[in-house]
């Protein structure tokens, strides 16, 4: 993520099976990351933060 800042702001969605997206929250990335770790493993396989230039994973995101 080119954006990285912990106030960044960012929509933290889950992408299902289907392809839908389900925003979870809106708003800084600390906050969101707080979010998504209180999700289960499977919910988190699907967990996706955008920022107004980038998308990634939230996986890959904590991997690094």
């Amino acid at each position: 993520m080119r954006t990285t800042y912990d106030s960044a702001t960012v929509r933290l969605y889950h992408l299902g099976d289907d392809g839908g997206a389900t925003t979870l929250m809106y708003g800084p990335l600390s906050e969101a990351l707080r979010v998504a770790e209180q999700q289960t493993q499977e919910t988190q396989d699907g967990l996706y933060l955008a920022t107004d230039n980038d998308v990634v994973a939230y996986l890959d995101l904590i991997d690094n």
